[in-house]
């Protein structure tokens, strides 16, 4: 899962799944739990796409804003959904992120820089909805924030580097309201976290030197697999 978030951005959402079926973790915990990790592995995403010069901070700052409140509003929305309904959620928005990955970027169309009137409240808005699905559903801001980004005409790769700092916000702030009813598993989180950084420093890399369809489609391909999986489980 680390690989993905480091290469590109999407592919923290995968851990849900493996927490509820090879950690035991009720969906819930899986999610709360995962969302942690996300705090770290988005330092060190951070860390490493800021030394190759793949952060434009300009673009991040508002993005991580709204982000701020939006995750924590998101999170607390969480815990008052039943389990199942909660699994059915998180597999449809998993299922949603790997069909939306198979989709051909667009070809010969000129970057979006974010200077243009209205791209502030265009990234602000970009953030709150990043922020809020990421503690909804404890898949990340980046499943929501990078699809939604290249969209909008930013190139990928801004859209991935934007990402790794997007998860440092919107996790640590769905964390706060996940923290306070004691829906994460530490234990599970520390030994989770170690083996994501170690994929987020090889993902950082290839994303730089490696074709990133070729690992779109990859991350896609395990998200609709898995997603289905899911919703075949919860029903």
């Amino acid at each position: 899962m680390g690989f993905f978030i480091g290469a590109v951005g999407v592919g923290g959402v995968l851990l849900i799944p493996f927490l509820v079926l090879l950690g035991g973790l009720h969906i819930h915990a899986a999610a709360a739990t995962a969302l942690f990790s996300f705090v770290f592995t988005g330092l060190l995403g951070t860390l490493l796409f800021q030394r190759r010069g793949s952060i434009r901070w300009a673009l991040a700052v508002p993005v991580c804003l709204s982000a701020a409140v939006a995750g924590y509003l998101g999170s607390a929305a969480a815990a008052g959904i039943d389990p199942r309904p909660l699994a059915l959620l998180i597999a449809g928005i998993i299922v949603f992120a790997g069909l939306n990955m198979l989709r051909p970027a667009p070809r010969n169309a000129v970057a979006r820089e974010g200077t243009s009137p209205g791209d502030r409240t265009t990234l602000l808005t970009v953030g709150a909805v990043s922020g809020f699905g990421a503690g909804l559903s404890g898949a990340g801001g980046p499943l929501f924030s990078v699809p939604i980004m290249v969209l909008l005409g930013f190139a990928p790769l801004t859209a991935i580097g934007v990402s790794q700092v997007l998860q440092i916000i919107a996790a640590a702030s769905g964390s706060l309201s996940s923290m306070q009813d004691g829906r994460i598993n530490y234990p599970i989180a520390a030994w989770v976290t170690l083996f994501e950084l170690a994929g987020v420093a090889v993902g950082a890399w290839l994303a730089h030197v490696v074709s990133a369809a070729a690992l779109r489609r990859m991350a896609a391909v395990l998200c609709v697999v898995l997603g289905a999986f899911m919703v075949v489980r919860a029903v």
